[in-house]
């Protein structure tokens, strides 16, 4: 039976969890996922389990050592000392019983709805404990083990022969991925996120753009600080089409990290939900436009996991399941179940208040800014097309 989306799911990826107060939190999905079934919006025909990743999967990305070493890290037998060099044990990765496991069920699930879509049985699938996308071959970094998203695309090479553009929205540069496929002209790479001046991982210039065959495949649209949804869209948009028209995917795979938002704690960005309407559905479209609607979909950051993920990743399932229309109300009664344990009050809406937050006093100055930043990184591909 082939579905028009579905959306891959366990209770098992809750276990991908570094300590009590880590700011990465799995709960979200928790969160985001009652908020679709008080919706009526999700029901369990859609759900389809993960598996694990095999050893022989990761290893298509990460370098086996690597992967024994979290498997030693998971069992408590790796040292500190040995820990450090494989950026586990850090205060942002810590180590953790059976991190292995936990880790290896996020990447197949990415397999999974790579599966699902690249064999027919849906035309998009969507899998929000994915979205890894800090991890290196031989090293994790910034909250990711192992990087689902670089292991799918590989996979998605060697089983599926395809072309794969990655779209990465997070606030945070989507650095694991773009150094994975750095030098593939089959691979590219694309990543809108705060300028790294004053945010991990210091990477994503504009001028990051490949190496060797690779060159010019590589995409950064580095935003300025408190940067608002008018410029947020304007730079994604823009980007985003030329990129596509550019190269032509057969497939497409988007990181939706939710910490562009003014309330995210992490980040210096002061979009809204507004931003989290229109990201999927671009996404969609250009799926449709290029790739026969094949679309897989990730989550990422997000570390509001009250006021913001539940809504953005709500409304990505939205768009990609054709229900859109569902948002014309925001239940009630995901508010009263869930505001006894929220430290904030829970939204009521799907949308934001115009008063959200003060006036930005630089707001011309950064979208000039922006502006400047789309126009450099489009050039070359403009000057193709004279």
């Amino acid at each position: 039976m082939n579905h028009d989306a579905v959306f891959v799911h366990s209770d098992q990826l809750l276990r991908y969890r570094f300590s009590e107060n880590h700011p990465f939190n799995q709960f979200r999905l928790t969160l985001a996922i009652d908020l679709l079934r008080q919706l009526g919006a999700l029901d369990d025909s859609q759900i389809i389990e993960p598996r694990m990743a095999t050893d022989k999967e990761l290893t298509l990305i990460h370098d086996p050592e690597y992967v024994e070493a979290v498997k030693k890290a998971g069992r408590g037998e790796l040292s500190e000392a040995a820990g450090e060099g494989y950026g586990l044990g850090t205060e942002d990765t810590p180590m953790f019983k059976d991190m292995h496991e936990a880790s290896a069920l996020l990447v197949g699930g990415t397999l999974t709805a790579a599966d699902q879509v690249m064999t027919d049985k849906a035309n998009h699938a969507i899998h929000l404990g994915g979205g890894l996308h800090h991890g290196f071959r031989g090293k994790a970094s910034g909250f990711c083990i192992y990087n689902d998203s670089s292991v799918a695309i590989k996979y998605l090479q060697e089983k599926y022969n395809a072309r794969v553009l990655y779209v990465d929205t997070d606030a945070h540069h989507g650095d694991g991925v773009q150094w994975s496929f750095y030098d593939d002209p089959e691979v590219a790479t694309y990543s809108i996120h705060e300028t790294g001046r004053y945010l991990f991982p210091g990477t994503g210039n504009v001028n990051e753009r490949g190496h060797g065959h690779g060159y010019g495949y590589s995409f950064n649209v580095p935003l300025d600080a408190f940067t608002e949804d008018e410029s947020w869209l304007s730079s994604y948009e823009t980007s985003l089409r030329e990129v596509a028209h550019f190269f032509k995917p057969d497939v497409i795979l988007t990181q939706n990290g939710a910490d562009a938002h003014y309330y995210d704690p992490l980040t210096h960005l002061s979009a809204t939900m507004n931003i989290y309407k229109r990201i999927p559905a671009l996404a969609h479209e250009l799926a449709h436009e290029y790739c026969d609607g094949r679309w897989i979909a990730v989550g990422g950051g997000g570390y509001d996991i009250w006021r913001v993920v539940p809504r953005a990743w709500s409304l990505l399932w939205l768009e990609m399941s054709g229900q859109q229309q569902l948002t014309q109300s925001f239940p009630k009664e995901w508010i009263t179940k869930w505001q006894p344990k929220a430290p904030h009050p829970l939204p009521s809406s799907w949308t934001d208040p115009d008063d959200m937050y003060p006036a930005i006093p630089r707001k011309s100055e950064i979208m000039e800014k922006n502006q400047l930043t789309v126009d450099k990184l489009l050039y070359p591909l403009r000057d193709q097309t004279k």
